[in-house]
């Protein structure tokens, strides 16, 4: 509950006044069967009168009236107290997984994320609208139809003393038996989402491999395991309405067998029966609402516990500890010294082994090496996209660790191995670079790019809608576009993941070209697969399986590294072959 006191806080006044309005709907319900019984004890029987009662009459009218505005009251306090209580959880949600470091997000699929922002968050807010009608109404109208029941005739209250311990043993069954199947569910709903998601995002992918009729399956597959889990828990639901029907039937029965007896043997008036019955009716109501509450509740549990493991995961990067929080990259100067890094810390085998690397600002260096062994990794290090697991990372001569975050990455730009845009126009995601740009410097970071020309020929050029992550460009169309966006933020660092490979050679020439009078004063890292690339590099970074194997300018390393050499010959040889 402290957990959650947070959120409750700012709306106490709603969390407080929706049960009281509640009250008053509950006081009202339980004193209208005591006139209606007046009314009648006063039509039937023995000195019974013609007419009505006047004052009963206006008693029952204001009653009702107070029962309207209780009713009203509640549910309109009960919705604004819960809902802005999930609108503040979700926010809170949502920083707390903009705050997680990549190690983090690796423990959650992006679809258990979502579920969690989205069915989870909602599921509660239902929870919390429902507890604050239901948390005094139910229990209210129980004990208070059960006193006056007990009041208007204690010998046939007696009938409850039997069906009350019954259907709070059969309540606590389908709790107990509820709990596991509602946290199946939501683990079910988690994995229907990643599918959708994941099929929808690569689509491309899926038709170009005709893959439809596999994702159809895998998608019945998670569909299916969901309608069961729901089944499941259905049927527990399904099982206690007829359940609950069954008792309250049982129970009128069994009140008006010995009512009867009681009308003709002790003169018991017919008013008092009826008023018996309607009490028996609200007592075995309040039960059937105070089961389907719990069964609510036992959800909530479920989902309140996934998104409690988002709001208390440890995030294990962050600058809370960072001596130097004011500072920030002035030239740009980057050391490796004896860098290990694991992805899984019980991995046997670093992805990186212990990197020593100097590279000096201002200069521009290339990396090259196989797939998979380390380069990406390597520079995601700079940023603090992940933490090193041995030595250290220096920029211009600080840890990056005694950066706070905001500088260091403000300082660091990258252009991803996958280009992402996002859903806005053109001019939108370039201002991700600079917000404050204005046109022109927009205009100049995309001729540097040599986005310019295929910009101009869309209609509204930079006010051109990308879709959902540039769905409507081409390949080398979006890596333009994010490297135009690099530009513009004239980082001191700025690193290139393989970011030119969907271009052709005399494109990336000038992209080059561009760097080199653009950025002369910022340091370039240059992640690709074709030597031409970075052949002009002021040095140039052999790797292989985690490991540096070779430094140098391009004529060192052809006239000393075999790995280097290797695959320069390799890539002209084919290079040439392609011209003939």
């Amino acid at each position: 509950m402290k957990k959650w006191w947070k959120y409750i806080r700012p709306y106490k006044l709603y969390f407080i006044l929706g049960p009281l309005c509640m009250l008053v709907e509950v006081v009202g319900e339980v004193l209208m069967p005591k006139f209606l019984a007046q009314i009648i004890n006063n039509s039937t029987g023995v000195g019974a009168s013609v007419g009505v009662d006047i004052g009963i009459m206006f008693a029952m009218i204001l009653t009702a009236v107070l029962m309207m505005a209780g009713g009203v009251g509640g549910a309109y306090f009960g919705a604004k107290a819960s809902v802005n209580f999930a609108a503040d959880l979700r926010k809170d949600v949502y920083a707390k997984v903009q705050s997680y470091s990549f190690s983090n997000i690796d423990k959650y699929s992006a679809g258990s994320l979502v579920t969690r922002l989205t069915n989870d968050v909602t599921q509660m807010q239902n929870t919390v609208n429902m507890l604050l009608r239901m948390a005094l109404r139910s229990p209210g109208m129980l004990i208070g139809a059960l006193i006056m029941a007990i009041l208007l005739r204690p010998s046939l209250a007696v009938v409850l003393s039997v069906t009350i311990p019954l259907m709070v043993l059969a309540i606590i069954f389908l709790i107990v038996k509820s709990f596991p199947l509602f946290t199946l569910k939501q683990k079910k709903i988690d994995k229907l989402n990643s599918t959708v998601q994941e099929n929808i995002t690569n689509i491309r992918v899926v038709k170009s491999f005709v893959r439809e009729d596999h994702e159809k399956q895998k998608f019945a597959k998670a569909n299916r395991e969901l309608k069961d889990a729901g089944m499941r828990s259905m049927k527990l639901m399904i099982l206690m309405s007829p359940v609950m029907t069954l008792f309250m039937n049982f129970t009128t029965l069994a009140v008006l067998w010995f009512g009867s007896e009681m009308v003709y043997a002790s003169g018991m008036p017919y008013g008092d029966l009826s008023a018996f019955i309607t009490y028996v009716s609200q007592i075995l109501t309040s039960l059937m609402m105070v089961t389907m509450l719990f069964m609510m509740l036992s959800r909530a549990m479920a989902s309140s516990r996934r998104i409690r493991e988002v709001l208390e995961e440890n995030v294990d990067l962050s600058d809370e500890n960072a001596r130097y929080k004011e500072l920030t990259v002035k030239e740009g100067g980057i050391e490796f010294r004896d860098v290990s890094f694991r992805y899984y810390k019980n991995s046997e085998d670093p992805v990186l082994d212990h990197i020593n690397l100097k590279i000096k600002p201002h200069s521009t260096v290339g990396i090259i090496g196989s797939t998979g062994c380390g380069k990406t990794t390597l520079v995601s290090l700079i940023a603090r996209l992940y933490d090193a697991d041995e030595g250290q990372i220096l920029i211009d001569g600080v840890d990056v660790r005694d950066y706070s975050l905001y500088n260091l990455r403000e300082g660091v730009g990258m252009v991803l191995q996958k280009n992402v845009l996002f859903s806005g126009s053109i001019e939108d995601n370039l201002r991700w670079g600079n917000e404050n740009a204005s046109m022109e410097e927009i205009e100049a970071a995309c001729e540097s790019a040599q986005a310019n020309k295929f910009i101009k020929s869309f209609s509204g050029e930079y006010s051109y809608d990308l879709g959902q992550g540039g769905k409507n460009v081409s390949g080398g169309q979006k890596q333009r576009l994010c490297i135009a966006r690099a530009l513009l933020k004239k980082p001191k660092i700025l690193v290139l993941d393989d970011s030119t490979s969907a271009v052709d050679t005399a494109t990336e020439a000038q992209i080059r070209r561009a760097f080199r009078e653009e950025l002369a004063d910022s340091t370039k890292i240059i992640i690709a697969q074709r030597i031409t690339s970075v052949m002009d590099a002021d040095e140039i970074v052999i790797m292989n399986d985690g490991r540096i194997t070779g430094v140098g300018t391009h004529s060192e390393l052809l006239a000393s590294n075999t790995e280097y050499r290797e695959i320069y010959y390799s890539q002209m040889e084919s290079s040439g072959r392609e011209g003939a």
